[in-house]
């Protein structure tokens, strides 16, 4: 029996509960409306894993049948599923935590059929807040069908929190200089994923960039004086993934900055029920650079980060909103937590799988309200790396426990085009999700086995360690790609990007990931569902080694007898591998997400095919 987030109590009975044609799932008396949308999700699941279909109806339940109740003796997050010979129960304190219940009970559904062991398990969460972070900014932007599957997965996995990273693409009105070349979500996309998200227990938390990360804004005609750096209306051409992330931060002494701003939240927070607001703030490089230098000399550059967050905060609980902010910023002073209204979040992030306690604790001992932060580890990379992952969020919910956090905020940056397929992130997802209502993880490998067998439905429990292993041995890692094209075209020269790349190993994992590639696609007969998650791996495991190919071949193109057995004839071949590779890359990019920068990400891999071969032809590349 696999169940995600394991229960805090699981009491096995002797005995099978086999559910009929008869059966019923029954929404008794004492629930409220909303329970019929968790008992049409288990109905759905049902059908699914058992093979045949079984009635929701409202009433009093009989022999045979699935009770769902709400136990007001029960605590608001707390939640009881019996499985007996004679039928199955599961009760709630609310609504919300109801719902938990009956993701338990799909968990069975979908392990075991019809055919469910007895059980008693009673459960409840570490953390009342256990929220996942998913950029829709920086490379994809999924559809609304996708964006209500991430809901759906969250549920399941009882997360009841999301949050979208928001720079310039949504469709904010009178602004069309800022998503006229995008394919922005709109005032309809997000009404209805917050009604979706609502009516499964998540909330939907509005989140968007109003200090630093503004590149869209900023380099607008319009707008390009309220940054701090001069010039930035022609920072758009030629695009540079990493430009995007830097130099594009509010000049905070323009008049005109505040009121800018605060139109862009007040537009935003009215789609939302949620009462909390994420202002962002983090990364804010260009600080009293240059527009506000002189008064950033006068009145320090920390006095200024903290009067323009405290006017946003001051705004936002005026509007009935509890601010949130990230901490990277504040956590180099914390002596100004203080200064910050009351009940403040901080979102305290860190992403290394050798992550310190410090900021977490001098974070506490200012006396911040933080959810810690941790991440799914698939920014820059073709496949997440599931070990980062794992040790990172490991180390984080225990430092959220030690310290006394609201909540877990786990994240999924997409830095540089947001390459990883979202299928990738799921274990990571489910990492955070265990850690969360657990409050630590399980063994690694033993977790991975049972999110292959569960998620994916791979009886071999192997699915997630061979793609964490092929995420390993990657030796050109995407984000080093897109910043040598960048720095290159910038006049920097190309062959001090590529003097680390460690050719033999990249060369020598060629065959290794073949092979791999290889024993992934054998599970496609075996798997019960999800196969479509085999295909996807294939591709991206083979970009992996395409992508290993290409630095060796670069390195030793540009730096001459660097590279044992170098054949100067293998850059046509790489650079067609690439080529064929983007093209398939790119139809199962728009099955999913909508154009969002697919052209940005096929410019790179055509730019490094066009070096290849004519590297190869003996002919000048232009860069």
């Amino acid at each position: 029996m696999i169940l995600l987030p394991e229960p805090k109590s699981v009491a096995k009975t002797e005995g099978i509960y086999t559910i009929g044609f008869e059966s019923m799932i029954v929404i008794t008396t004492s629930c409220p409306t909303g329970a019929a949308v968790y008992a049409d999700m288990m109905k759905e699941e049902f059908a699914k894993s058992a093979g045949f279909d079984i009635s929701v109806t409202r009433g009093e339940c009989r022999l045979g049948d699935i009770a769902l109740r709400i136990d007001e003796t029960l605590p608001a997050n707390e939640y009881k599923l019996s499985v007996t010979e004679n039928g199955a129960e599961i009760a709630g304190g609310s609504l919300n935590s109801l719902g938990c219940g009956i993701a338990t009970m799909r968990q069975l559904v979908r392990q075991y059929g019809s055919l469910i062991p007895c059980v008693e398990i009673e459960d409840s969460p570490s953390f009342e807040y256990r929220g996942y972070y998913h950029d829709v900014t920086r490379g994809r932007i999924d559809t609304l069908s996708e964006l209500y599957r991430l809901a759906d997965k969250l549920s399941f996995y009882k997360i009841n929190q999301l949050q979208l990273y928001i720079e310039h693409t949504y469709l904010f009105r009178g602004m069309s200089e800022l998503w006229r070349d995008e394919t922005p979500l709109t005032s309809d996309d997000i009404l209805a994923l917050d009604t979706y998200c609502c009516e499964r227990g998540i909330e939907l938390v509005p989140s968007l960039s109003s200090f630093g990360h503004l590149y869209k804004l900023l380099s607008t005609v319009t707008h390009s004086d309220l940054c701090e750096l001069s010039g930035s209306e022609h920072r758009l051409t030629p695009f540079y993934f990493e430009e995007r992330m830097n130099h594009h931060t509010i000049n905070v002494s323009n008049e005109g900055a505040l009121p800018q701003i605060k139109r862009m939240i007040s537009e935003y927070m009215d789609l939302f029920r949620s009462d909390k607001f994420n202002i962002c703030a983090d990364e804010t490089f260009d600080l009293g650079a240059e527009r506000s230098h002189e008064l950033a000399e006068s009145v320090g550059y920390d006095r200024l980060y903290v009067d323009y967050i405290k006017e946003l905060f001051d705004f936002l609980i005026e509007k009935g909103k509890t601010p949130m902010f990230w901490g990277d910023i504040i956590s180099r002073c914390p002596e100004l937590i203080s200064e910050l209204p009351d009940g403040v979040i901080c979102l305290n992030w860190g992403y290394s799988p050798y992550q310190n306690e410090y900021d977490t604790k001098a974070l506490s001992e200012a006396g911040a309200a933080q959810y810690l932060c941790p991440g799914v580890a698939g920014w820059n990379m073709w496949i997440n790396s599931m070990n980062t992952a794992y040790k990172n969020i490991s180390l984080m919910t225990g430092y959220a426990k030690k310290y006394g956090a609201l909540g877990i905020l786990n994240t999924d940056w997409g830095d540089c085009g947001h390459i990883n397929q979202p299928v990738f992130s799921v274990p990571g997802l489910i990492y955070g999700a265990v850690g969360a209502w657990c409050g630590e993880l399980p063994d690694y490998d033993a977790l991975n086995r049972d999110i292959s067998i569960l998620e994916f439905g791979d009886p071999s429990g192997t699915l997630v360690s061979l793609l964490g292993e092929a995420s390993g041995l990657c030796a050109l890692r995407w984000g080093h790609v897109v910043h040598a094209k960048g720095e290159t075209e910038a006049g920097a020269e190309l062959s001090e990007f590529f003097t680390e790349i460690d050719a033999s190993f990249a060369k020598s994992n060629v065959p290794r990931l073949a092979a791999l590639e290889k024993e992934i696609c054998a599970l496609a007969p075996i798997m019960r569902w999800d196969r479509e998650v085999v295909g996807v791996a294939k591709l991206s495991v083979e970009m992996l080694s395409a992508w290993n190919e290409a630095g060796a071949y670069i390195k030793g193109a540009l730096i001459p007898g660097s590279v044992d057995d170098f054949d100067k004839n293998d850059g046509c071949r790489i650079a067609s591998k690439l080529e064929e590779l983007i093209y398939r890359y790119a139809k199962l990019w728009r099955k999913i997400s909508r154009e969002g920068d697919i052209r940005y990400v096929i410019e790179v891999f055509s730019w490094y095919a066009d070096l290849m071969r004519c590297h190869a032809l003996g002919k000048e590349f232009k860069v």
